[in-house]
């Protein structure tokens, strides 16, 4: 039986933490390199990140700090 309204979001849920750092580093992302360079940022694998950027952030504070540091130093970013 097909149900119209059920939800078919299956992944885990983010702790409110883990949304918390999401956002904080997606909106500092945005700002700095605008929407594409965001988007490309967190989502492409970083050599010196040593992994992709927004999982980095929800992982752990430490991850987010590291994500945050990594886009201060970016020079010229919008």
């Amino acid at each position: 039986m097909n149900k119209p309204f059920k939800s078919r979001f299956n992944a885990p849920r983010l702790s409110s933490e883990e949304a918390e750092r999401q956002g904080r580093i997606s909106r500092l992302a945005f700002a700095r390199l605008g929407r594409e360079g965001a988007i490309a940022f967190l989502n492409t694998h970083d050599e010196g990140l040593g992994g992709r950027p927004i999982d980095l952030a929800v992982q752990g504070v430490e991850g987010a700090a590291a994500v945050e540091a990594a886009l201060n130093a970016m020079p010229g970013a919008a």
